[in-house]
């Protein structure tokens, strides 16, 4: 469908563009705008180095070779796109072709297990240039807890992108991108004061860098930032060494202040990924199941007074989904957890279903056995409290079954196209829970008698750090029209 050379302004209807169009018909123009420069931003990155012509973007997206021009050349203003070489044409001059500066923005997710805390900082394509790893108790209070992510935040940007007390890359100079020049979500509202991306609806500008608030997260606080607590404490000894490929910790580099990270260029913010219940969209987190003093805190807002950074809330389950579709799994799907507890994410039509209140997924707690043992949240039989039962015990075959019973009442209340298991226990024996899991899932299919088999089991990719690089696209995949983060 063409729309208007202005800049991708036109006023035909965008699909999934709600509330593209005003209350008198016409069109919010700067929810069309950026809608489009997400759909171009997201075919730079699937196009991966040997990148895409303007033309292939026109013929792509639907709109004019104008519109495409205006908005590429505003990505290569703000150092998102680049040129990538020439293609032959079939007619005329070559064509120049673009690609996505992945290194031009990056983001870090963090995913707050019971017992441990990982974090990582990605790029715009999504690859993992830094890791941290620390034992962590998410029993020991909010303020501990809190400390432990700044810290985990801090030693990622000093040592993946050379950032020092003075907010300065030691990386600039080596013709590092500019700084993203008013990148914010892309999904409508009000123009960034740069004059580059539109602001989220409802978003104000943070104080630096552009920056504004993300649907789900928050701005940075205005005016200063407050300092790291006294005596906070030093960099974990046990902290994991980067991914391999990610770029090595600069030697000697000093972790930056909180405050410092605001300014660092194209630092997106953070997205933190824990165990629910929680609200999303508000980041306040509920009764987490065996840390009920949890109940009611703000863990978004606590994170982003303290860091000076947008920051996004959401279930592990919900976080690892988000970066199992964006990297590419279709069709409808659920993720299943089993680490230190059990839960679900669930992808339907290519989006995460979180519910009204965040509720869904709370998969672990469906009751399977009337009057069973007690579960941490109070119920008993729970899906969860029989399947670590089952591993406490050394019995993998039958935390499988139990497992694949929970997994079988989904397929068949949801009709899914594929169950993918996830999770610390699952990776210390893969080939048991696949195996498990898909012998219950055969024997429903045999007894339903359906035509096109069983649903299928496999292993999640991304491995134990998959929550941590989905909490990561929390950030990103809004800017490429991907996710509702």
């Amino acid at each position: 469908m063409k729309r208007s050379s202005g800049g991708g302004t036109g006023t035909g209807a965008v699909p999934g563009g709600a509330g593209v169009l005003g209350a008198g018909g016409g069109a919010n123009l700067l929810a069309l705008r950026s809608h489009n420069t997400a759909l171009v931003l997201d075919l730079l990155r699937t196009a991966g180095a040997g990148g895409i012509s303007r033309l292939e973007l026109a013929e792509r997206t639907g709109l004019t070779p104008q519109a495409v021009s205006k908005i590429t050349a505003r990505l290569r203003e703000d150092g998102l796109a680049t040129e990538a070489g020439r293609r032959a044409s079939t007619g005329g001059k070559p064509r120049t072709v673009l690609r996505l500066v992945p290194e031009a923005g990056h983001a870090i997710g963090v995913h707050l297990d019971r017992d441990e805390l990982r974090a990582v900082l990605v790029d715009l394509d999504g690859a993992v240039v830094g890791e941290r790893r620390s034992a962590l108790d998410l029993g020991a209070g909010a303020p501990a807890v809190v400390e432990a992510v700044a810290r985990a935040a801090r030693e990622l940007v000093a040592g993946a992108l050379g950032v020092t007390e003075g907010g300065v890359s030691s990386r600039s100079a080596g013709g590092a991108p500019p700084v993203l020049g008013g990148l914010t979500q892309l999904s409508g509202g009000t123009p960034a004061p740069s004059g580059g991306f539109p602001l989220s609806s409802g978003g104000t500008p943070a104080p630096s860098g552009g920056l504004p608030q993300l649907s789900g997260g928050t701005p940075a606080p205005s005016g200063g930032f407050p300092p790291p607590s006294p005596g906070a404490a030093p960099p974990s000894p046990g902290a994991a060494p980067p991914s391999p490929g990610a770029a090595p910790p600069s030697p000697g580099t000093p972790s930056p202040p909180d405050g410092v990270l605001a300014a660092v260029p194209g630092l997106l913010g953070l997205g933190v990924a824990l165990p629910g219940p929680l609200d999303h969209v508000r980041g306040v987190l509920h009764r987490v199941t065996g840390f009920p003093e949890w109940d009611g805190f703000p863990l978004r807002d606590a994170l982003a007074r303290r860091l000076g950074l947008p920051v996004v809330v959401d279930k592990d389950t919900n976080a690892a989904a988000l970066g199992l579709a964006v990297g590419g799994e279709g069709g409808s799907f659920a993720y299943l957890h089993l680490g230190t507890g059990l839960g679900a994410g669930l992808v339907i039509g290519g989006g995460v279903h979180r519910g009204a209140r965040t509720g869904a997924g709370e998969f672990g707690h469906q009751v399977i056995q009337l009057d069973g043992p007690p579960c941490t949240c109070g119920a008993r039989g729970c899906t969860e409290a029989l399947c670590l039962a089952a591993v406490a015990r050394g019995d993998l075959a039958e935390a499988a079954r139990v497992l694949g019973t929970g997994a079988a009442n989904l397929a068949g209340l949801l009709d899914i196209d594929l169950v993918l298991l996830g999770g610390r226990t699952v990776a210390a024996a893969p080939e048991a829970f696949v195996h498990g899991v898909g012998a219950v899932l055969d024997a429903r299919a045999r007894r339903e008698g359906g035509q096109d088999g069983a649903v299928p089991v496999r292993v999640a990719p991304g491995g134990t750090r998959g929550v941590a690089e989905g909490a990561a696209q929390l950030l990103l995949a809004p800017l490429f029209g991907r996710g509702d983060a």
